[in-house]
C-alpha cells in the first residue's frame, strides 16, 4: 500500500505516537540523570570521596554527554532518530549496569563519566524536542512541551523510587536496574514506533497547509520558491545566535548546580534524606508544569519573553536560598526553581527554528545544547569544590544569580524574526543582521 493512502486510513495523526513515544524515553531517562543526587552522599561515604571528587565525575559526565550532541545531532540529522536512539541506549545500559560494579574512581569515571554520557546524548531532551518540532507546525511548542513532560514526570515518580530503593537495597543494585529498565524500553519503541518525519509515512506536519517563503524584502510570499535555511556556519554570524548561547550557558550552569547539590545542600540543615529526595522529585514535576506553561505561552507572544522572566524569578529564587535555610524556604526553592527548570529545553528548537529554518535545527539545537551541559558539568563541579572549600554553597548561590541576570538580560536582546544569510544578488542583499 502507498505511504499517502496509508496515511489517509490511519484514523490518528502519527505525530501523537512520536510524542507519547519521547514522553516515555524521557521519563526513564529522567531516572538515570537524576541518579547522582540520589546517590552522590552513598557513593561518597563508601568510597571515601570528598563532593568535588563526586561532582568531577557529573563534570565529566557533561563533557562527554556535550560532546555526543553535537555528534548526535549531525547523525540525527543525516540518518533519522532511530538508530540514535538504538546505540545511545546500548552505551547506556552498558555503562550504568557496569557501576554496580565499580570498587575505584577511575572505574567510575569510565562507566559513568564517559560510556553513560555518550549514551545519555542520544536519548536526551535536545533530540526529541528536534524529533517533536518537526512532526508539528501547529501548536509546536506546546507538542514539544507535552513530549518533554516525560522528562519531568519521570523525576518525578522515579527520584523517590531510586530513594527507596538506595536506601533499602544500595546505589548497586540502583543503577543496575536503571540500565536494564533503559535498554527493554528504549530498543523496543525506537524499533516499533519512532519515525523521524512525516514525509516517511506521506504526511506532513500537523497544521501545515501551505509553505511561505520571504521575499526579497524579507516579507512571506506565495509557495514555489525554495525554503532559505541557514546552516550552523551562517546562523553562527548572527548576534541572536551568540546571545542564545550565552544565556544557554549560564542556564545549565544555575541548572545542574542546584540539582546535583540540592539533596546534598538540604540534607547538611537536618532534612532527611527522604523528604530531600521529595523534594527534588516535586522539582521535577514543577519542571513539567513550567514547560507545558511556556509552550502556549510562547506560541502566543514569543519566545523572548517567557525566556527572560524565568530568568528574573530565578535571581530572586537564588538570593532567597541564601538569606533563609530552612524546611519552608528549601521546598519554595525546590518548587519554584524547578517550575524554570526545562522552560528554555522546548522553547530551543522552537526559536532556533524560528529564526535560523529547520533544516538544520537537530545541528544548531545540538551545538547550543553542548555548551549548555558544559556549563552544567562546570557549575556541578564548582560548586563542590566551593563547598570543599568553604564549607557551603552560599558563594556558589550567588555566582549563580549574577549569571541567571545576564542571561535574563541577554533574552530581552533577541531579534525574535527570521534570520536569512546574506544572499548574492543583482540589485539587493537580504541581511542576517
Amino acid at each position: 500500500m502507498a505511504p499517502e493512502s496509508k496515511s489517509e486510513r490511519s484514523p490518528l495523526f502519527y505525530g501523537w505516537y512520536i510524542l507519547a513515544a519521547s514522553f516515555v524515553i524521557l521519563f526513564f531517562n529522567a531516572g538515570a540523570r537524576s541518579s547522582i543526587s540520589v546517590m552522590f552522599k552513598p557513593i561518597a561515604s563508601e568510597f571515601g570521596w570528598n563532593r568535588s571528587t563526586v561532582s568531577f565525575a557529573f563534570f565529566l559526565q557533561m563533557v562527554f554527554f556535550a560532546i555526543s550532541l553535537s555528534l548526535m545531532g549531525r547523525f540525527y540529522d543525516r540518518y533519522g532518530p532511530k538508530w540514535v536512539i538504538i546505540i545511545s541506549t546500548l552505551f547506556i545500559s552498558i555503562g550504568y549496569m557496569a557501576i554496580s560494579l565499580i570498587d575505584n574512581l577511575w572505574q567510575f569515571l569510565l562507566f559513568y563519566g564517559v560510556i553513560g554520557a555518550i549514551g545519555l546524548g542520544g536519548t536526551s531532551v535536545p533530540i526529541f524536542a528536534a524529533l517533536s518540532s518537526k512532526w508539528f507546525e501547529k501548536g509546536r511548542a506546546l507538542a514539544v512541551s507535552l513530549s518533554l513532560s516525560g522528562n519531568c514526570l519521570g523525576q518525578f515518580v522515579l527520584v523517590p523510587v531510586m530513594t527507596f530503593f538506595v536506601i533499602n537495597y544500595g546505589w548497586r543494585i540502583s543503577h543496575f536496574l536503571i540500565g536494564i529498565v533503559m535498554l527493554v524500553v528504549n530498543i523496543t519503541l525506537a524499533l516499533l514506533v519512532i519515525k523521524g518525519d512525516p514525509e516517511d509515512l506521506g504526511q506532513k506536519p500537523y497544521g501545515l497547509h501551505e509553505e511561505t517563503v520571504p521575499n526579497e524584502q524579507g516579507e512571506l510570499k506565495a509557495p514555489g520558491v525554495p525554503q532559505i535555511d541557514m546552516p550552523l556556519t551562517e546562523a553562527m554570524r548572527t548576534r541572536s545566535f551568540w546571545l542564545i548561547f550565552t544565556f544557554l550557558f549560564f542556564c545549565g550552569t544555575a541548572d545542574f548546580m542546584v540539582t546535583t547539590h540540592l539533596i546534598p545542600f538540604v540534607t547538611d540543615y537536618g532534612i532527611s534524606p527522604t523528604s530531600a529526595g521529595n523534594m527534588l522529585a516535586w522539582y521535577g514535576l514543577m519542571s513539567m508544569a513550567g514547560i507545558l506553561v511556556a509552550g502556549p505561552i510562547s506560541d502566543r507572544i514569543g519566545n523572548k519573553i517567557p525566556l527572560s522572566i524565568v530568568y528574573f524569578l530565578r535571581v530572586l529564587l537564588l538570593l532567597l536560598i541564601v538569606r533563609y535555610q530552612s524546611l519552608v524556604s528549601f521546598y519554595v526553592f525546590a518548587l519554584l526553581f524547578g517550575f524554570t527548570f526545562l522552560i528554555s529545553a522546548p522553547l530551543l528548537p522552537v526559536l532556533t527554528g524560528k529564526l535560523f529554518g529547520f533544516s538544520h535545527v537537530g545541528l544548531i539545537s545540538g551545538f547550543l545544547t553542548t555548551f549548555h551541559y558544559l556549563g552544567g558539568g562546570l557549575g556541578a563541579f564548582v560548586g563542590g569544590l566551593i563547598f570543599d572549600k568553604t564549607g557551603g554553597y552560599q558563594i556558589a548561590f550567588l555566582l549563580l544569580a549574577m549569571m541567571s541576570l545576564v542571561s535574563a538580560f541577554c533574552c530581552t536582546l533577541i531579534r525574535e524574526e527570521r534570520h536569512y544569510p546574506k544572499l548574492k544578488r543583482p540589485n539587493h542583499q537580504v541581511p542576517s543582521e
